[in-house]
């Protein structure tokens, strides 16, 4: 194993860094501490052709440009929460908005935007980010002190650490945002691309894209991926129009959270992605209740990402493992508040099928 260093551009005086893992399999992790962001997943086919699997950019100055959190880590509460308010101990909290009405991911300067501090450790195969946020940081309460360590193993396992701790109560619920296309970043449309979760309901949106409140049944609707089937197959099920949130001339793609299967707080595998051209794929494994699958309407062409590629719509999808959508206002799903003394901890895990 080793972890190699090298620059990845300069903002405003900061200097920011590109850290790679390789294993002795010959795949390699790459994240940078802009972000605490995944660059790069260079990982086999069952054949032993290498290809890197997530979507991303070059430099430091592309993410800092960029819209679409390629790879990040968001938070203080990855996903939406309506108008940006939830009730904490009695008082109604407002926090930043950035989509619309409403806020996404944490904000306008989510973590995405931030530089990290950085350590890593070739023995353990780690890179360890850190960062503290701020009381009243995007509006939320208490200074946050968080980690997102990422490690790579010699059986193709990518293991995403998140932990935190707080100051006063607060939210929280991070999430990492790689878009995965498992042809390679830039073959185009994941559309004939395997997805499966182990997921009996999910829940549906309204038209700005946040939970209605409802769980829902996937069984006999174009949400049920109970068995390995096409993302395009199920996509061209989708109600015309209506039903998957913001619409213009027909169904436009999935933004929707599925309800796991298994207790949360115990790593359990949750899905799985395959390319059926290559075989390349992944099983996905986690201690959140929910994942957030979403297949990239707004990636266009006019996103040029690495090796001068354009990332067009339908160019990546991300499985985000996190707590429910806007669920500090829904009294019935799984909670994200975080108080003082305790220990917020997520772990994500793709094992990449060999």
């Amino acid at each position: 194993m080793t972890i190699d260093r090298k620059p990845f551009g300069k903002l405003g005086g900061d200097e920011f860094g590109l850290f790679t893992i390789r294993n002795r399999a010959g795949a390699s992790l790459a994240v940078t501490d802009f972000g605490a962001t995944t660059v790069q997943m260079n990982m086999p086919s069952p054949s032993g052709q290498f290809a890197d699997v997530i979507l991303g950019f070059e430099s430091a100055q592309a993410y800092r440009a960029g819209q679409a959190y390629l790879g990040a880590t968001v938070g203080r509460f990855a996903n939406r929460l309506r108008r940006g308010r939830f009730p904490l101990d009695g008082k109604e909290v407002q926090t930043a908005c950035n989509e619309g009405l409403n806020s996404l991911h944490g904000g306008p300067d989510s973590y995405d935007k931030r530089k990290w501090a950085a350590e890593y450790d070739s023995l353990d195969n780690t890179v360890t980010f850190s960062l503290t946020s701020p009381d009243g940081d995007e509006g939320f309460p208490g200074e946050l002190k968080l980690t997102t360590a990422y490690a790579l193993t010699d059986d193709n396992r990518i293991r995403i650490d998140f932990r935190a701790t707080t100051s006063q109560p607060t939210l929280c619920n991070i999430t990492n945002h790689s878009y995965f296309n498992l042809a390679g970043h830039a073959s185009g449309s994941v559309l004939e691309q395997e997805v499966q979760f182990y997921a009996d309901f999910y829940a549906p949106v309204d038209d700005e894209l946040i939970i209605s409140g409802e769980i829902l049944k996937v069984a006999g609707t174009p949400f049920d991926f109970r068995e390995p089937r096409t993302i395009g197959s199920q996509i061209a099920k989708l109600p015309r129009p209506g039903g998957t949130g913001e619409i213009e001339g027909g169904a436009d793609g999935f933004d929707h959270n599925f309800c796991l299967r298994g207790e949360p707080g115990r790593l359990r595998p949750v899905a799985m992605a395959r390319d059926p051209a290559s075989g390349r794929g992944f099983e996905l494994s986690t201690t959140e209740p929910g994942v957030q699958f979403y297949t990239g309407r707004s990636l266009n062409s006019s996103m040029i990402g690495k090796g001068g590629k354009p990332y067009g719509k339908f160019g990546g999808f991300t499985m985000e493992t996190q707590r429910f959508p806007d669920g500090p206002n829904l009294s019935h799903v799984p909670q994200s508040r975080l108080d003082p003394g305790q220990h917020y901890h997520h772990i994500c895990e793709l094992r990449f099928l060999t």
